[in-house]
């Protein structure tokens, strides 16, 4: 196998590789099951399907933040192979079970077990999550290779997002559902042996001082951290607000080709295509961007290029003319992820990288779930029909939404830029008493 940084880290990012392609998998696969067979031709088949998305949303909402607490208490290399263990019996169970033919069970039983399922295992990720961010440092050395790594973890999450989903489906329809859900449990599998080859120090505190510490008071310390660290802050708001923003492009994106693009359906497979090349490229070059202007330059600099290319994107007509757009566009959003990891872990203790972790994920996931259901209203309602000639361009209801998203992403870059640091801080975990954490 190729070494990528060391032999450490290849280990530990090959099984995260096969695990996120089977992840991908394993979310379509649910989706088409439900789509084509248990609800197919029902009313509530897409309520159904969105039973999904809910449940995964319900366990990063319930338990992501006080998984933190427990992601800084416990050995973080066993906490991830327990994880994999827990997720691997879960999915793998649910393989078994769907040898039964379809008819043997109710309807309800069968979704009530998908999503029970889908919420353990992202229950599950939740601790799994914040452990793994925090043992990058563990196995490559410094910064720049902190940086490299973030890069290099983007780019495969990105492929991963290219080619888990395109298998699901003849899986499904050739060789049935169990055996497309046997492919994540499996990839779980893969995972816990890279995991459990890779050496990583102990870091979980004496027992004694973790019977003596209170959960509570553990969990307020992290989020005193969180609020008083300005970065972090910066960080989040920066987002919160280019997230926000974002989401109007994955809920509207079907309908700007087929309308704004004047494309054939079939043909909107190519713009996820070509957005999940940029986001590949992109977290190759972060690294050297990363390098070259800083971690804290990195994140205002590409929030606004993204910007400028989605009010670039919004004007297209054609989707040939698009195609090259939205791979420019994904090249610094996926930088910018790539930026985010290193410098939360350079303002972050150690000892506190679960928590500000935790926090991370339910906010984002809420800020996505608001801005879709805004959306939606907002293009039912107030923009139904909406047309406009702004300095000579007309504006229609979808390119207006895009344009809008520019405009947020923008704003979120000049906040970065008057609020963070010009230089990368150093961590400050040798100021905090030990005591605290």
């Amino acid at each position: 196998m190729r070494t990528i940084i060391n032999r450490d880290f290849t280990r530990l990012w090959y099984g995260q590789a096969v695990s996120k392609v089977g992840d991908y998998v394993f979310n379509t696969t649910l989706v088409l099951w439900i789509a084509t067979k248990l609800g197919y031709h029902q009313s509530w088949a897409a309520a159904a399907v969105s039973g999904v998305l809910i449940s995964g949303l319900v366990a990063m909402f319930a338990i992501a933040p006080a998984a933190g607490v427990f992601a800084d208490r416990w050995n973080r290399k066993r906490t991830m192979l327990r994880m994999d263990a827990i997720r691997a019996v879960l999915v793998g169970a649910l393989a078994v079970v769907a040898f039964l033919p379809a008819d043997k069970l109710p309807v309800a039983a069968w979704l009530t077990l998908i999503y029970a399922v889908v919420f353990a295992v992202n229950t599950a990720g939740t601790f799994f999550g914040p452990s793994r961010m925090a043992v990058v440092p563990d196995v490559v050395n410094g910064p720049e290779e902190i940086a490299k790594a973030s890069g290099i973890t983007q780019s495969t999450d990105a492929l991963a997002g290219m080619i888990g989903p395109p298998l699901a489906a003849p899986l499904l329809f050739a060789g049935g559902v169990q055996w497309a859900i046997a492919i994540n449990a499996l990839s779980y599998v893969v995972s816990f042996l890279a995991i459990r080859s890779v050496p990583i120090p102990d870091n979980a505190p004496n027992p004694a001082e973790t019977a003596a510490s209170n959960f509570w008071a553990e969990f307020t310390v992290g989020l005193a951290f969180f609020a008083k660290t300005r970065v972090l802050i910066v960080v989040i708001v920066s987002a919160c607000i280019a997230n926000f923003g974002g989401q109007a492009m994955n809920t509207l994106d079907v309908f700007f080709t087929t309308q704004n693009l004047h494309a054939a359906p079939k043909l909107y497979g190519l713009l996820g295509m070509a957005a999940g090349a940029g986001a590949i490229v992109g977290g190759l070059l972060a690294t050297r961007v990363v390098a070259r202007i800083g971690t804290a330059n990195a994140v205002w600099t590409t929030v606004g290029a993204s910007g400028l290319l989605v009010l670039v994107y919004a004007r297209q007509t054609s989707i040939w003319a698009a195609l090259p757009v939205i791979f420019l566009g994904l090249l610094p959003i996926a930088m910018v992820n790539a930026a985010i990891e290193p410098l939360v872990i350079q303002v972050t203790p150690r000892a506190m990288l679960g928590r500000v972790v935790s926090v991370f994920m339910p906010i984002i996931s809420a800020t996505q779930l608001g801005s879709t259901m805004l959306i939606g209203w907002l293009m039912s309602t107030v923009m139904l029909g909406f047309h406009a000639d702004v300095a000579g361009l007309h504006m229609g209801p979808i390119d207006t939404m895009f344009s809008i998203t520019g405009l947020l992403f923008i704003l979120a870059a000049i906040y970065a830029f008057v609020m963070l640091p010009r230089k990368d801080v150093a961590v400050r975990s040798n100021q905090l008493d030990a005591s605290t954490l």
